[in-house]
């Protein structure tokens, strides 16, 4: 395969699931941000959420406050965004016209008739909540149908594999963003944990990764901290927990290596990390820091993102 086919997949992935994570993130706000202030403190969660998606910085430059209007109009439909949800689509669909003849009809069919959505019916944005409710979930079925799509259809070959590759680096990082954000930011110093405010945000992280009835099957138990951070860290049973998403990491860039018949770096440091998460216990955690572990993690998977297009992409 070609390098630049390989990486037109990959981008076409990682678009794709980011502008899911970013509809599952304003969606996890509205519902916080809905509750009366003497649940949610004095937090501003519309700033948390920028902070979750990395844009933070370049908000600032356009708009001088955070609140719901903005950040919605931000990550959603500002073309100065690069990561807005217009900007991940329009990205994705360039991306898969790139590669029409690598994708099955299904999966161009999804992008293309959601590119062609966005114009006609979000070319102006979402002027009231019922068509923002719309248009976020329009974006998460967008998702849900190119993956099952990916899924279902796909020759399993180099086409799927470094689609893959694109898809879980991108869950990863997601996943480990806004568990360092709650830890880190959101939590208010007087706030202790187990109040309402805790009670809250957790609630709304685990939304934001469609995680909250999986928590409930899995411990049975009331929202905890520790509990949850063993779900997104550890658990591989949850399909957006940072080892499921290395899990697969390794298996596919296995696959590639097998295919082309060569190892290489990106496939040593997948399985360095895999084997750290699978050794690591929330004891020892808590213990270093989840905001110290958390970073960590994101710079080696942002580490093994620059190997692989070095190894295959370029």
């Amino acid at each position: 395969m070609l390098s630049r086919t390989a990486e037109n997949l990959y981008w076409l992935a990682r678009y794709v699931e980011r502008a899911e994570y970013l509809a599952r993130t304003i969606e996890a706000t509205l519902r916080v941000t809905a509750l009366p202030s003497a649940y949610i403190g004095k937090t501003n969660e519309w700033d948390s959420a920028l902070l979750t998606a990395g844009v933070s910085a370049g908000f600032y430059q356009v708009y001088d406050k955070a609140d719901e209007y903005n950040v919605i109009e931000y990550l959603s439909f500002a073309p100065e965004n690069p990561s807005s949800i217009r900007n991940c689509i329009e990205s994705a669909r360039l991306n898969s016209r790139s590669v029409r003849t690598a994708l099955t009809s299904e999966m161009w069919d999804t992008i293309n008739s959601a590119w062609i959505d966005l114009q006609k019916v979000w070319g102006k944005g979402a002027k009231t909540r019922e068509e923002l409710a719309n248009f976020l979930r329009f974006v998460q079925e967008t998702s849900l149908r190119f993956d099952g799509s990916a899924y279902r259809t796909m020759l399993r070959n180099d086409a799927y594999w470094f689609s893959r590759l694109g898809f879980h680096l991108e869950r990863a990082d997601n996943t480990a963003r806004i568990l360092d954000v709650k830890y880190h930011v959101l939590l208010p110093e007087e706030e202790h944990v187990g109040g309402p405010l805790d009670y809250y945000q957790w609630t709304s992280i685990l939304r934001s990764v469609s995680a909250l009835t999986a928590y409930h099957w899995v411990y049975r138990e009331t929202l905890k901290p520790w509990l949850i951070a063993d779900l997104l860290i550890p658990n591989d049973s949850l399909p957006r927990s940072l080892a499921s998403c290395y899990g697969n990491l390794v298996r596919n860039l296995d696959q590639i290596g097998v295919a082309y018949g060569r190892q290489g770096a990106a496939q040593r440091h997948a399985r360095g990390i895999r084997n750290r998460l699978e050794h690591s216990h929330m004891v020892d955690i808590f213990q270093h820091g989840v905001h110290e572990f958390i970073q960590e993690f994101i710079v080696d998977n942002s580490r093994l993102g620059e190997i692989i297009t070095k190894q295959y992409l370029i």
